[in-house]
């Protein structure tokens, strides 16, 4: 499995030959300007929510990829209208795709699409594939659901925000690592602006401190698991 990190909370991950993206925020995301989204392959698009920070792209990217949407029911429905594939979820529910099994489960934020329109409720998701399973926790609040995830699942990575303001930030990412059960952390969700920088140095050593691993890459900077 590979983790490719294209800023904000956008990511790609192929399992094999699968493509996924996660939330793509590219073109609105100064930061991620070397990042072209012509060249990106996508088979499916995840969506956590319905703010533009986590779909901008997306209608570009589907219409020339012929991905497949899998996110809420409402948002579903939202691109469905525009004459997009799509595949329609809610909190707890499991399909077995082609690259394996996904989980939409809980998370606390807000969701609605740019015009204001309601996005459904915001989740997260457990991939198992490959032989791997991830943690991709979209933006959230910490939370006591957290807990449910490694009663099920082994984690090998846990993908949580770590910007605060918006969602959790530092400390309590710390402590949704020991909820999940998963020591190895990638962050995202943060300097994208100002509300969500964050000291690099010191968020590493957080973590450090308490015996957990986490890991910040750069645009376009990929990991494997």
């Amino acid at each position: 499995m590979k983790i490719t990190f294209y800023g904000h909370a956008s990511l790609g991950i192929q399992i094999e030959d699968i493509h996924i993206l996660v939330d793509p925020f590219i073109t609105g995301n100064p930061k991620a300007s070397h990042i072209n989204i012509d060249d990106l392959k996508a088979d499916y698009i995840l969506l956590t929510h319905a703010h533009q920070d986590h779909i901008l792209d997306v209608e570009a990217i589907a219409k020339r990829t012929d991905a497949v949407i899998v996110s809420n029911f409402e948002i579903v429905s939202h691109f469905q209208a525009l004459g997009l594939e799509a595949h329609p979820m809610n909190h707890g529910g499991s399909w077995d795709f082609e690259f394996g099994s996904l989980k939409y489960v809980n998370a606390i934020h807000t969701s609605s699409f740019p015009d204001g329109k309601y996005g459904g409720q915001p989740g997260g998701f457990v991939i198992e594939g490959e032989h791997k399973n991830i943690y991709i926790a979209g933006d959230t609040a910490l939370t006591y659901d957290m807990k449910l995830i490694p009663m099920q699942t082994n984690l090998d990575l846990a993908i949580l925000p770590i910007g605060d303001n918006f969602t959790m930030g530092i400390k309590d990412a710390i402590i949704a690592s020991d909820f999940v059960q998963c020591d190895k952390v990638l962050g995202y969700h943060f300097d994208t602006f100002g509300y969500i920088e964050i000291d690099h140095e010191m968020a590493k050593r957080m973590f450090f401190n308490k015996d957990k691993d986490l890991m910040l890459l750069e645009i376009g900077e990929s990991i494997e698991l």
